[in-house]
């Protein structure tokens, strides 16, 4: 794993996380500009995120909210990306 102090852009974090299926269509969702980084509305796929921020994204019909508790170093399967964040209470 990466260490926490690291930062990586977030359409490669999206796509990593698997809440995307290639960096394309997060690059496309980022640029929807619904995304946000504590708090900051995210406008370029290259805006960097680290561990500890909060990123909140529309999913499914509703908005979640997540901490990003390590970044993760590569796409692996899914349970060891839902170890790399913390959904936060709606």
């Amino acid at each position: 794993m990466v260490a926490s102090s690291d930062s990586i852009r977030i359409d490669q974090l999206l796509w990593r996380l698997r809440f995307v299926k290639t960096r394309g269509l997060a690059q496309k969702a980022i640029q929807s500009s619904h995304i946000r980084i504590n708090g900051r509305r995210v406008l370029r796929a290259s805006a960097a995120i680290r561990a500890d921020d909060v990123l909140t994204m529309p999913w499914s019909s509703s908005v979640i909210a997540l901490r990003i508790s390590h970044i993760p170093h590569r796409r692996g399967p899914a349970k060891e990306a839902q170890d790399c964040y913390e959904l936060l209470d709606e």
